[in-house]
């Protein structure tokens, strides 16, 4: 074999394989376009039963759902779940004489916009798929403009949120503006919220409806803290009372930046396990039982942050009484500020609180006003306060001092600007921030 034939003979060895390696390479694309499908089988309009349907308001009502991950696979023919993306029907109608613009960025400023959702799923369809797909993510897009006695509905797509999201719509017109909420939860994912039913609790008992002062005295004769399954063991303090509908709390808090929590459940478990030691989130984590009213929690949520370890969590219990005709749900709000091992959890793991709890409450409170879903608040004594140096301690060993009150807030119907919530003036409070007259007696209550 000849030089030259001897170079020639290693470039075919070398080009060979990776010849073959390109060949392999072209034919798997081919095979994932045949094998990748775009076939949509659009849901009716409504979507789903039991939309959430607002007020009319300035002739103008609103009706909205948030699609579980099948639903949306379904409507959109691709898996929106596996990107991140949740789909959120909505519908207007119009009835009044003036034009609105949807503001969509203040649904949220992170939304999808329809071609670049369908850019997503682009990996292994043919061109005239890719042309299909991205037509029907327009079609189905939510109109921006609503002309005077229009009727218009469509999908909003925005990143994916577990159990739920808080829709805002916000509509502005000529001379006005329009805004409506809602808190949808999203069923059979997993939350403690699902098993909710107002209705059924407290069904066998006479449910007294309270005025101002006979709420007021019958909130100070409450426990002083949530217990534990027997009773007997002191937990968290009760420091929160909120008046409103479960849809009205779900809807006052979601907007406020609240979310549902998981059951715990092996998964849930599995999950908190993995978020604790990797120091990663999980936004809707579980929360441990404590007992009031002789059962566990009705509904848990929390306000998460970057890591598991940091988060706000609150426990909330429909009471055995109404004011003014609305539902009351007594509670515990605590800033989780670390995590711990524990065998007095069913995770095994629990939350270590900020012994500053008054602090906790007050953010709640500034929190729901900043949102303007305030109509009333006050503070009632209950709690019994503590001291930094001789402070009271919850089921699992950690510390706690407070100036032994509660935060009572009766919810508004619709939004109300801060500056427009009435204080109840049933007791003044210290700074929260500061340790100073913690733990004072105070004579200060007004009738």
């Amino acid at each position: 074999m000849t030089a030259p034939e001897r170079l020639e003979y290693r470039r075919c060895v070398v080009r060979g394989p990776r010849a073959s390696t390109a060949l392999l390479v072209t034919v798997l694309v081919l095979l994932a376009s045949a094998c990748a499908r775009f076939e949509p089988r659009p849901l009716p309009s409504p979507p789903v039963a039991g939309v959430a349907t607002s007020p009319e308001r300035g002739g103008v009502t609103v009706a909205a759902a948030v699609l579980s991950d099948d639903q949306a696979a379904q409507h959109y023919g691709v898996d929106l779940a596996s990107r991140g993306v949740q789909a959120t029907w909505l519908r207007v109608r119009n009835a009044s004489p003036s034009r609105y613009w949807f503001l969509i960025a203040a649904f949220d400023p992170d939304y999808y916009a329809p071609n670049e959702a369908a850019f997503l799923f682009h990996r292994g369809l043919g061109k005239r798929q890719e042309e299909r797909l991205a037509a029907h993510f327009r079609a189905e897009a939510m109109p921006l403009l609503i002309a005077p006695g229009a009727t218009v509905d469509g999908y909003l797509l925005a990143p994916r949120q577990e159990g739920g999201r808080y829709v805002n719509v916000e509509l502005v017109g000529h001379a006005d503006r329009l805004r409506f909420g809602f808190a949808l939860p999203i069923e059979n994912e997993g939350f403690d919220f699902e098993d909710v039913a107002p209705g059924a609790l407290h069904a066998d008992l006479p449910i007294p409806d309270l005025d101002a002062s006979t709420l007021r005295e019958r909130l100070r004769d409450l426990p002083c803290c949530a217990a534990d399954a027997a009773g007997v063991a002191e937990g968290d303090p009760l420091n929160v009372v909120m008046v409103g509908s479960r849809s009205e709390v779900f809807a006052a808090l979601a907007r406020s930046g609240w979310s549902f929590t998981h059951r715990i459940d092996w998964r849930s478990i599995g999950r908190l396990l993995g978020a604790a030691i990797a120091g990663t989130p999980y936004p809707v984590a579980p929360v441990s039982p404590l007992h009031l009213f002789g059962r566990t929690q009705d509904v848990s949520l929390q306000r998460a942050r970057t890591a598991i370890a940091q988060r706000n969590h609150m426990r909330l219990w429909l009471a055995p009484f109404r004011f003014e005709g609305r539902a009351v749900w007594v509670g515990q709000v605590s800033r989780d500020i670390g995590v711990k091992l524990t065998t007095k959890s069913p995770s095994l793991t629990t939350h270590v609180i900020d012994p500053q709890v008054d602090e906790t409450r007050e953010y709640l409170l500034q929190s729901l006003l900043v949102h303007h879903t305030v109509e009333r608040f006050g503070f009632v004594r209950g709690v019994g306060a503590t001291a930094p140096g001789a402070p009271g301690r919850n089921l699992t060993g950690d510390p706690y001092y407070t100036d032994g009150l509660r935060v009572v807030v009766v919810l508004a119907r619709g939004l109300m600007p801060p500056e427009k919530a009435r204080n109840l003036h049933w007791q003044e409070i210290d700074d929260p921030l500061h340790d100073a007259g913690t733990a004072t007696t105070r004579n200060d209550e007004r009738p």
